[in-house]
């Protein structure tokens, strides 16, 4: 199986914190750049999916399945993505949501910032404080959320999806687009890592691509876009 995960563009968020007092974390948009960069990585998809039907697929256009988290920024992303695999001359055969590839749910601490937390949230900060200190970040769970542990665990449940497509339509390449923190998630259960490997991989780039062809990790072929300022 050919996988191509991405992380979703470079949102409104991103650019600026406040964004997250104002709307839901699934309903936050793409910024203007954002839009750009996944039409980038769509025209890089689309030119590395002419090469394989080019090369060795030998003329086989393979059928492509778009898996996409059901937040605003990866649907954008993936707008974007199909966009640019067009234009590139390559295809996507069909597009999915699977609600197990959102973003990390912060439960009582979404959309207030770091600092505010302990003044707003006194014991629920407290007590999350703890859990980071005594049993490490990847095990810490957000106050009426989820810890990293917790997407590790439902991430993987996905892949039972993945798996019959391949074995009932053969479908055996995917385009994943979902979020920094589901993205390691992702390739920690697939590759069988560590919570040790997790917490030491940063987060990638806004539309960075990530190559997984079986059970080999090809590394960053699309390095994406790091903030700026």
């Amino acid at each position: 199986m050919r996988i191509y995960l991405v992380r979703h563009g470079e949102s409104r968020g991103n650019v600026d914190k406040d964004v997250h007092r104002e709307m839901a974390d699934h309903a936050i948009p793409l910024s203007s750049r954002g839009h750009e960069q996944a039409a980038a990585a769509g025209r890089y998809l689309g030119q590395a999916l002419v090469q394989l039907r080019d090369g060795p697929f030998q003329g086989a256009q393979p059928h492509v399945r778009l898996w996409v988290s059901p937040y605003r920024r990866t649907r954008e992303t993936a707008d974007g993505i199909e966009a640019g695999v067009a234009e590139a001359g390559g295809w996507v055969t069909d597009r999915c949501e699977h609600m197990l590839l959102c973003e990390q749910q912060f439960g009582l601490f979404d959309g207030v910032p770091d600092e505010e937390l302990a003044e707003l949230f006194p014991a629920e900060h407290a007590h999350y404080a703890k859990q980071e200190a005594f049993e490490g970040r990847f095990w810490a769970r957000m106050p009426l959320g989820e810890s990293r542990f917790d997407v590790a665990t439902r991430v993987h449940q996905a892949f039972g999806t993945f798996h019959r497509d391949a074995e009932r339509h053969g479908i055996e390449h995917l385009i994943v687009v979902c979020h920094g923190v589901t993205l390691r998630a992702f390739l920690m259960m697939w590759l069988h890592r560590s919570p040790e490997w997790f917490e030491a991989e940063p987060n990638p780039h806004n539309c960075a691509v990530r190559l997984v062809v079986g059970s080999e990790d090809l590394g960053t072929v699309f390095p994406g876009f790091p903030r700026e300022g």
